[in-house]
């Protein structure tokens, strides 16, 4: 039988990790000081963190944070006070021989076993003595997933494997290291921003009548992955005509997300193309919101839908640390509410490793939906340096058409004297003919 543990001897080729995006040793070190702080602070004597596919691959985000393994195989962790972590990925034994790939694209973790599910985690825990004391389980959650991402069989697995342990919820403590961005995690954000708008200027290129909305997205998805983004398939794209007869709907305020979309519906003269989509580069997301016209004139009452989400992406460059949550959502729906139009979303929500991450206010309260995502219970909580935001602009005008609007949003960090755009999304509305 094979031994499932890591081979001491394997080296990655040390020129492989100039093709893959590095996080330094030293961030690496800030990082397990940080949570090993927590852990002191919460009585922990190790940390379980699951991974899986769920969420677009964003529940890989905690493993991915401590370890730099980010696999879409899913796996576990188990990271200690006082030693290097272990990461258990795919079962699959494929994906260890002759060794793990990630073994050859980060420097952060050199303990990679193929997964044997919980069983194999609590038998390391009792080899290390933790079985008796306090373990804290940290699956992935985020303000439009609250309940954690653990399956019960997963936990019913541990507390059989570990009937003398005190199992305690400890996610909030990655969710609350993750929520301020270091410079080396902006710059990761800044790289995938940069992509983003190549990605963008891809659609407004395609965008063209006859040409099928999955063709545009194929450019977008094209263009990100050659650019150096990984091929994480966040989009949501629809289009459909402007001008309709009022007994039809079209899905226009917001984009739909997949398989429902794109498909293979040809653009039309007179058509608007609407997407939000995420751009992964290092496992940082940079969030973008678009609206293309397909058409060399928009009406006019498009235009200015269009104006008024510039001017609400504007006023979200005022905020700063130290402003409320409810100040800094108040500023940005003011130019909406003053120009009489409505929302579908209106906000910003955090962006990282995942999407959405604390804090996330996109609707009113009241408007259905998570009450994690309409501001409720965080107005008097403040924004503070190193944060990074995504817009969400999703605005129409009910005195023009109800089924009809514009999606806007850029990526922003807040920093200590101003709050600057990373994507840069064009500020006038494309009218490619």
């Amino acid at each position: 039988m094979k031994n499932t543990a890591a081979n001491p001897v394997v080296v990655a080729p040390a020129s492989l990790h100039q093709w893959v995006p590095q996080l330094s040793l030293a961030e690496r070190d800030r990082r397990w000081a940080g949570i090993r702080e927590l852990m002191s602070l919460a009585g922990l004597d190790a940390l379980v963190l699951i991974a899986n596919d769920m969420s677009f691959g964003m529940a890989t985000a905690n493993v991915r944070y401590l370890t730099q393994v980010g696999s879409l195989c899913g796996g576990e962790a188990a990271f200690f006070l006082d030693s290097d972590p272990v990461v258990w990925n795919s079962n699959q034994p494929q994906m260890h021989e002759p060794c793990n790939g990630y073994l050859q694209t980060q420097r952060w973790t050199t303990d990679i076993r193929r997964s044997e599910g919980m069983a194999g985690v609590a038998d390391e825990l009792r080899k290390r003595g933790c079985d008796s004391g306090r373990i804290g389980v940290a699956p992935f959650s985020s303000a439009l997933f609250a309940t954690p991402y653990i399956l019960a069989s997963q936990q019913a697995a541990l507390e059989r494997e570990l009937p003398n342990a005190t199992l305690v919820p400890a996610g909030w403590l990655l969710e609350q290291l993750r929520l301020i961005k270091s410079d080396e995690e902006i710059g990761m954000i800044r790289r995938a921003a940069e992509i983003s708008r190549i990605a963008l200027d891809a659609m407004v290129a395609a965008a063209r009548p006859g040409t099928p909305e999955a063709v545009v997205a194929a450019d977008m998805l094209r263009t990100q992955v050659a650019n150096g983004a990984e091929p994480q398939v966040f989009n949501f794209l629809s289009s459909g005509p402007v001008e309709h007869p009022p007994s039809e709907v079209w899905r226009l305020l917001h984009a739909t997300e997949p398989p429902g979309a794109p498909t293979m519906r040809p653009l039309n003269q007179g058509d608007i193309v609407v997407t939000e989509y995420h751009i992964c580069y290092g496992g940082y997301l940079a969030g973008t919101e678009f609206t293309v016209y397909v058409g060399e004139r928009a009406p006019a009452q498009l235009k200015a839908i269009f104006d008024v989400c510039v001017e609400t992406l504007e006023a979200s460059l005022e905020l700063r640390p130290g402003m409320t949550i409810r100040e800094a959502y108040t500023t940005i729906r003011r130019p909406v509410e003053r120009a009489g139009m409505d929302f579908v979303e209106l906000g910003f929500h955090g962006h990282g490793l995942a999407s959405p991450e604390f804090p996330t206010v996109v609707h009113r309260p009241g408007q259905g939906g998570p009450t994690s995502m309409d501001g409720s219970r965080i107005g008097e909580l403040v924004l503070r340096e190193g944060m990074v935001l995504c817009n969400n602009i999703d605005v129409y005008d009910p005195r023009w058409k109800p089924d009809v609007g514009c999606m806007y949003g850029d990526t922003v960090v807040v920093g200590a004297d101003a709050t600057t755009r990373l994507v840069d999304i064009p500020t006038e509305l494309p009218e490619p003919a």
